[in-house]
């Protein structure tokens, strides 16, 4: 739950300051800020369905984290159809298009919110006048 993981963070942070490096309290300042935000959004009303990363080794030795979380995006998508007029996706990957056909052919308001150079083109032409960029409502917000 956001408000545990916000409380553990806050007690990380409160309790080892002194034996954390520089790096580990950003870090851990960083995530603090997410589930602040997370936890706002669903006091406005927002369900919010959260899945962990998982990080992988590769073959060079490095790191790769991916949530791979196309499949159950897409699940809830279906499942929960009959419980909103109105969904907002914040992905511009275009493997979502044929559920996006189909939730707004049985008349659901299909927002897409995604950053526009990494939106596949498909997505941006389906949600047209619905798509919004995340680029663009950074500078918006910047200059109000």
């Amino acid at each position: 739950p956001i408000e545990a993981l916000e409380k553990h963070l806050a007690r990380l942070l409160k309790k080892n300051a002194d034996a954390l490096t520089d790096a580990q309290v950003v870090l851990i300042g960083r995530h603090l800020q997410r589930a602040r935000f997370y936890y706002k959004l669903a006091s406005f009303g927002y369900s919010l369905y959260l899945k962990p990363v998982k990080s992988y080794e590769q073959e060079d030795g490095t790191h790769r984290r991916k949530a791979n979380c196309d499949v159950e995006m897409t699940f809830r998508l279906m499942k929960e159809q009959g419980n909103f007029e109105r969904v907002i996706v914040l992905s511009g990957d275009g493997d979502f298009l044929p559920v996006l056909k189909h939730l707004k052919s049985n008349r659901k308001e299909v927002v897409v919110l995604a950053r526009g150079p990494r939106t596949a083109r498909e997505i941006r032409q389906f949600a047209a006048s619905n798509f919004r960029d995340f680029e663009y409502l950074r500078e918006l917000l910047r200059m109000k």
